[in-house]
């Protein structure tokens, strides 16, 4: 497992014990879900090689258009910063997604999701609510998870964003996460160097060496983190296998976790 440890002005690395960043963060952080192959958790395995659909198509399309606004990361160091300010939003989500999980099962199904929908005011299409519903129910066992369900959120903020779409006026309520859902978002914009909707292994490797003067960086950090979003080894990343990834490293699958230990 790599520990990452943020003192005074520097992020250590457990396996380096020598500075790797540096940053303007007065207060220990520690994060220590960054751990090699461990994006799924729990031993799943994720949906083998997966075709290119008319979402993935939408989704990278947007994010070319958000690319273009550039993005306000200026390191990688950056964005785990961020980490615990995330962790903290994403799990308010919690009692969203309570309230939409109407069977308490710790699942919601897909006539759930499209009364959660409905809720919201989130204006999508049955089609595409069934496409995102299938996209993120990684396990395939028509009950998607807490870190699937937001997953699915942050692809509905991005997607809402598009002009040429029937819910471009669609709205989400959320104005708190969407402000977390636009830091996940502008992370992967910085990402993605060439703007192309996809984060790729010399992208990211450029990304984690693109510090300020007198910063250190670790190629080994780069190729760790890119595996674990790569599920399906083809060498490029899409925002949605980013967000999978995300939700591992600031520990949600753990919340899964001991939620389920405390019920058995």
């Amino acid at each position: 497992m790599s520990v990452f440890k943020v003192v005074g002005d520097r992020i250590y690395s457990e396996e380096d014990e020598t500075p790797t960043y540096k940053s303007a963060t007065p207060r220990p952080v520690y994060l220590t879900n960054l751990t090699m192959g461990g994006v799924m958790g729990r031993g799943e395995s994720p949906k083998g090689s997966i075709t290119e659909t008319k979402l993935e198509t939408k989704m990278v399309e947007a994010m070319q258009r958000r690319a273009s606004d550039g993005s306000s990361m200026k390191s990688f160091n950056n964005i785990i910063l961020k980490f615990p300010k995330i962790d903290e939003s994403l799990r308010k989500c919690k009692d969203i997604f309570q309230q939409f999980d109407e069977d308490a099962n710790g699942a919601i199904d897909p006539e759930e999701l499209k009364r959660c929908f409905h809720k919201l005011e989130i204006n999508f299409t049955e089609e595409e609510i069934d496409d995102l519903f299938e996209a993120c129910d990684i396990n395939e066992d028509l009950g998607m998870k807490f870190n699937e369900f937001i997953v699915l959120l942050c692809l509905v903020y991005l997607l809402k964003e598009d002009p040429t779409a029937v819910h471009t006026k669609s709205r989400m309520g959320m104005p708190n996460l969407e402000a977390t859902f636009e830091t996940l978002v502008d992370a992967f914009v910085f990402l993605d160097k060439n703007k192309d909707g996809y984060v790729s292994k010399s992208e990211m490797i450029h990304a984690i060496n693109e510090t300020t003067s007198g910063e250190r960086s670790s190629g080994r950090i780069a190729m760790k983190r890119f595996e674990e979003m790569d599920w399906d080894k083809n060498g490029m990343v899409n925002f949605k296998e980013f967000l999978f990834a995300f939700t591992r490293w600031v520990g949600i699958d753990d919340v899964e976790d001991e939620e389920g230990e405390e019920n058995a």
